[in-house]
């Protein structure tokens, strides 16, 4: 649906040639861009009307006991969701304001666009079970350990501090009332949140669309498979900044490996431009400080760049 708003918008409103370059980022921008909102709304909104059911205090307790699983739990939740990298973040930000460790958070934040039944789906056809099964047992393993790094860092104070674990008012009211109040003590907490990213939202899918339509192909091709001993790393910095759904990522990996790019090196550049991307990190911005954007971005990028070394080094016993 959402798609055939963009596309109506783009050739019948606005009247741009079809297949044109311009075009597709255009629909790129109007579709992401409403896809992104829509669930960034209705995510706050739903987590805010369960948390007059279950207070923070609840949530915290629960997560002090199952502490020790807490990232696994949020890997595999990650794992299940089909989103990308970006809307990925309406959900972390949701988990945030809940008063879910930070930690725990990324751990869904970084397996949530790693692994999904999209992306699964066509690499059993691209690439036959050994590597799917090899490469999603790897991404859930990179988002649980990154996250447990990043939590054990305290890293809380870099949090933009609007957007803390907080009781907001009318919580303890809307608690003790029916549903109408609590359905709309979650729609008042999706507006006030809603205000404060959209701008943040837009400017980020913007990039996205520019990069994603305009960022040659080939070019990428021919710095990858040049670089020898060093194409691991080159890859996923490369991939990094890129922004990309699952049905295009993955056969531009299938290309680079039958070209004769090594497996891990191909798979690292998927996953950077699957778990990283610099229209993330223009939304995150909102959420966080610099330095925390940093940080998770270099954990991530290591933990890929080893995955990658690891994966051609198995790789003749996964072909």
């Amino acid at each position: 649906m959402l798609r055939l708003i963009a596309d109506r918008i783009v050739y019948s409103l606005l009247r741009l040639p079809s297949g044109s370059p311009v075009a597709e980022a255009v629909s790129f921008f109007i579709y992401d861009s409403m896809k992104i909102l829509i669930l960034l709304y209705g995510m706050i909104a739903v987590i805010g009307f369960l948390r007059t059911y279950l207070p923070q205090e609840k949530i915290r307790g629960w997560i002090g006991e199952k502490k020790e699983w807490g990232n696994f739990f949020a890997s595999l939740f990650g794992a299940v969701t089909p989103f990308c990298s970006c809307s990925s973040i309406p959900i972390f930000l949701s988990f945030i304001k809940a008063g879910i460790p930070l930690g725990i958070a990324f751990s869904f934040l970084i397996t949530s666009p790693l692994i999904n039944e999209y992306l699964v789906v066509l690499m059993l056809g691209f690439f036959g079970w050994k590597i799917t099964a090899a490469y999603v047992v790897s991404g859930m393993t990179i988002g649980v350990l990154c996250g447990t790094v990043l939590g054990k860092m305290n890293l809380e104070v870099h949090l933009v501090e609007d957007l803390l674990p907080q009781d907001f008012p009318g919580t303890q009211e809307a608690a003790s009332s029916g549903f109408r109040a609590r359905a709309v003590f979650g729609l008042r907490e999706a507006n006030g949140t809603l205000k404060k990213l959209w701008l943040w939202v837009l400017v980020g899918v913007g990039i996205g669309a520019f990069i994603h339509n305009f960022v040659p192909q080939q070019t990428i091709q021919a710095v990858i498979g040049k670089t020898g001993i060093f194409s691991v790393p080159i890859a996923t910095l490369i991939g990094v900044p890129l922004y990309g759904s699952c049905a295009a990522i993955v056969p531009i990996a299938v290309v680079l490996f039958q070209k004769g790019v090594p497996l891990g090196t191909a798979l690292s550049f998927m996953m950077a431009i699957a778990a990283l991307s610099l229209p993330e990190a223009v939304m995150l911005r909102r959420a966080m400080k610099l330095p925390l954007i940093a940080i998770f971005f270099g954990i991530t990028t290591l933990g890929i760049i080893f995955t990658g070394y690891l994966f051609n080094l198995l790789q003749p016993i996964l072909r």
